[in-house]
């Protein structure tokens, strides 16, 4: 049985990502965040610690001087979404906000 998925503290790297997460909008590949924390070890917390169910997709990209890489799209399914935002999520993404003001 899965764990039902938990809330970070709203102004974390980890609260930021889910943020983006929650919004249904694709989180990519970035420089890491605050200089110390990787994008894809963010995810891996929020999956393993915060039990969120994220799936992720790689594909062939190029960086800016010409080299080939690989990026990666991280993305919360519609459903859990939707069941996040009915259970307290709606109200996690306004302290937020306020907090952030």
């Amino acid at each position: 049985m899965s764990k039902t998925p938990k809330f970070p503290g709203p102004l974390t790297a980890r609260g930021a990502v889910l943020a983006v997460l929650l919004s249904d909008a694709d989180q990519t590949g970035a420089e890491p965040l605050q200089g110390r924390t990787s994008l894809a070890a963010i995810v891996k917390t929020l999956k393993r610690k915060y039990h969120w169910p994220v799936e992720s997709s790689s594909f062939p990209s190029n960086t800016s001087d010409g080299r080939a890489t690989w990026a990666t799209v991280y993305r919360l399914p519609a459903e859990v979404v939707v069941k996040a935002l009915a259970n307290g999520g709606r109200e996690w993404l306004e302290r937020r906000a306020g907090a952030k003001a």
